[in-house]
């Protein structure tokens, strides 16, 4: 069998090792970045595309290579390349797995700091509104600052992301101070999390319903600690992928797959 498999998350590399120790598979990975292509060829990928791709170039590479089917292990916020791979896979004909990391579990958590918000936009304009003062710590990557920053001015303005050049050079655009870039290596600890607050004197911290993987424990827990306000996206719902064709963890997927593959023994 024959995978394409877009990647670029935590989940897409533990796929592939889960695809890898069980099936007899090919995987192509495809990513926004060499850092998540990296990840993924550690984790066993036969081969890997780095950079954005189009929908037109995901069809030619599904048919010229013959795949059988296509997962899509995105970040639970990537909503336009999701869409497009569960249309793509309608047209082609071909069997479409959505897997989507779970939502935090918040039942023991105290939530009285949380604030839910629809949009990056919103979350800008409750913090003009409601946060005027201190600094923000924006735990939700490079793509998602521009929104922020209409309502937020830079010199409060912290993002911890991913120093490739992509995002640098997003900052630049936005005239973001470089001193103020935080170098993200992966989830952090609460106990990082707290260093940063105090570090940078933050009132308020910005991040995505990225499940537990994405360390949105962490993140609240050490909002609780320092008494700051966390503003929560919530994630979209995409109404292009069917219920039945989502996975959230590797059992469900391997489920999913027994259809498709002849397990090894």
């Amino acid at each position: 069998m024959k995978i394409f498999l877009l990647g670029g998350t935590k989940d897409s590399t533990n796929i592939i090792e889960f695809i890898k120790r069980n099936y007899d598979a090919y995987i192509l990975t495809t990513t926004t970045t060499e850092y998540g292509a990296k990840l993924a060829r550690e984790g066993g990928s036969d081969d890997t595309i780095a950079r954005p791709l189009l929908k037109d170039e995901i069809t030619e590479i599904i048919i010229d290579g013959k795949f059988d089917i296509l997962i899509d292990a995105t970040h639970p916020f990537a909503e336009h390349i999701t869409q497009t791979s569960a249309i793509i896979a309608k047209e082609l004909k071909i069997p479409y797995i959505r897997f989507e990391r779970p939502t935090t579990n918040l039942e023991n958590i105290d939530t009285s700091r949380i604030h839910y918000v629809n949009s990056f936009t919103d979350a800008g304009k409750l913090i003009e509104n409601d946060f005027p003062k201190g600094n923000v710590l924006h735990f939700a990557g490079a793509n998602t600052m521009e929104d922020v920053l209409k309502y937020v001015s830079c010199e409060r303005f912290y993002p911890r992301i991913l120093k490739v050049p992509s995002s640098l050079e997003k900052c630049k655009e936005l005239n973001v101070n470089p001193n103020h870039i935080i170098p993200m290596t992966g989830a952090a600890s609460a106990n990082e999390n707290i260093e940063l607050i105090e570090k940078y004197g933050a009132s308020v911290m910005i991040t995505k319903e990225s499940g537990e993987i994405g360390g949105v424990i962490e993140k609240i827990d050490a909002a609780n600690k320092k008494d700051i306000a966390v503003i929560m996206i919530q994630r979209p719902e995409i109404k292009e992928v069917e219920k039945k064709d989502m996975v959230s963890n590797l059992n469900e997927l391997g489920h999913k797959l027994k259809t498709y593959f002849k397990k090894i023994d």
